[in-house]
């Protein structure tokens, strides 16, 4: 087999014979199903801004301010039902932390939760952020999770990192 001399790579002549493996075409009836319910008739549904967006935008159901340097949590009522293997994480909105320094707060959503889905944002501010019935405040993104067993040992194996962290790594 011939290869590139620049990047060590097959030749492509002799790429193109490479049998390929077709990939796993999903069925209408594989693609997974986040389910939500609407607690009070000033929940709306969560949205995409587009097709490719990774987290469905989650709003407010009320008028709530969120004090300059301080949090508060703030009620979407709706409730979810995640899909098998996933969990919910509640993360920023970009242009909430860009223009006004609101963050979210403990955004991990287990699959088996059904309470109100509440929003914990922190303001960053010296001001006092009023956010509004129906604005967005975060997105959920649904990501799958591995579920390990639990192993205790008296002692882990030796690693190149050891016990380092924190910047331990970098040299700035």
């Amino acid at each position: 087999m011939s290869v590139c001399a620049e990047n060590k790579r097959p030749a492509l002549k002799e790429m193109q014979n490479v049998e390929r493996t077709p990939s796993k075409k999903f069925k209408l009836d594989d693609v997974p199903v986040l389910k939500f319910a609407k607690l009070t008739e000033n929940a709306s549904k969560p949205t995409r801004g587009s097709k490719l967006s990774a987290g469905y935008d989650l709003y407010s159901a009320y008028d709530i301010i969120i004090p300059a340097r301080g949090k508060n949590l703030v009620k979407t009522d709706i409730q979810i039902a995640l899909p098998d293997g996933c969990y919910g994480r509640v993360a920023p909105r970009s242009g909430l932390t860009h223009k006004h320094f609101i963050d979210v707060g403990a955004g991990v959503i287990d699959q088996d939760y059904r309470g109100n889905v509440g929003v914990i944002l922190f303001n960053f501010n010296d001001v006092d952020f009023q956010v509004h019935k129906g604005d967005r405040i975060a997105q959920l993104i649904c990501e799958r999770i591995f579920l390990p067993d639990l192993q205790e040992l008296e002692k882990l194996d030796e690693t190149v990192r050891g016990s380092g962290g924190f910047g331990s790594t970098g040299h700035n």
